[in-house]
């Protein structure tokens, strides 16, 4: 019997953290054991999550692929689907349907330093491969991780942060943009492209990933590039363009690219071959 492709696993939601204003985290875990057991992704990949008789709405799954037996995902809460999955409780059921996408290439970035650079929501899909990266802690040498929104009260994973913080593997820095800083914030104040020439981190054998609002990427990409790093050794994600994760509706068609089946990982080489509409 031929499977259905926009057929979705049954998700329970088995916690429900509130990141920052209209912004939750799902850890979702399959209802099903054998989907559970057989069930593999990569990070850099994501899916789309589904309330039932809403639609569907597509973010990256932002939880790692070394932590097994459930996946997370993290959301705004903008429109009528995610209005929706914003009022479901814990043991509540939704929809996933995925993985999609290709990846982030950790294998070749072995022995290399990693720089990531995040805004705003956009720390999502960069969660899922700094866990990954930490969770293989050897394969890299210095990691950094600069991280920066609007106002203290929209960083998202705060807590995570604080351990982050704390930790002698790892640099973080964080940022907010001016005005919004609040008393007792020990992080800069600043908005993140300025941070990144602030602290200047060496190109030599180091990958910069970078996702943020397209303002964000547009004001970092030509920081990194005085700072020296090349178009092959910078990466982001697209998630904003992905769509029906298969590739066959089109909305997802940039150039000669389909971002649902050969991004949403991108490097910067290969992001100025498309047209400048992404």
């Amino acid at each position: 019997m031929e499977q259905n492709i926009y057929k979705p696993y049954l998700m329970k939601i088995a916690a429900i953290t509130e990141e920052a204003p209209g912004v939750r985290t799902f850890k979702l875990e399959f209802t099903n054991p054998d989907e559970a057991a057989a069930f593999t992704f990569t990070t850099g990949q994501f899916g789309l999550y589904s309330a039932f008789g809403e639609g569907e709405s597509t973010f990256c799954i932002a939880s790692s692929p070394t932590r097994k037996g459930y996946i997370e995902c993290t959301f705004r809460e903008t429109g009528r689907v995610t209005s929706s999955l914003a009022d479901k409780d814990v043991g509540d059921i939704v929809g996933f349907r995925g993985p999609y996408g290709n990846v982030f290439p950790l294998e070749k970035w072995k022995g290399k330093n990693l720089i990531f650079v995040a805004g705003g929501i956009a720390l999502p899909p960069l969660r899922s491969v700094i866990w990954n990266c930490l969770d293989l802690r050897d394969w890299f040498k210095d990691i950094t991780v600069v991280y920066g929104a609007r106002s203290v009260a929209d960083l998202v994973y705060k807590n995570e942060l604080e351990d982050w913080g704390k930790r002698m593997d790892m640099k973080l820095v964080t940022t907010v943009d001016p005005g919004g800083e609040k008393p007792g914030w020990t992080g800069k104040v600043g908005f993140v492209p300025h941070i990144v020439e602030q602290i200047a981190p060496p190109a030599a054998n180091t990958v910069a990933i970078v996702c943020g609002p397209p303002i964000m990427i547009k004001l970092t990409l030509p920081v990194l590039a005085k700072l020296g790093f090349g178009k092959n050794e910078i990466y982001t994600t697209l998630e904003n363009r992905m769509k029906c994760g298969l590739g066959k509706c089109g909305r997802c068609n940039t150039g000669r690219s389909y971002v649902c089946k050969d991004g949403p990982v991108y490097t910067l080489a290969e992001l100025e071959k498309l047209p400048a509409e992404y």
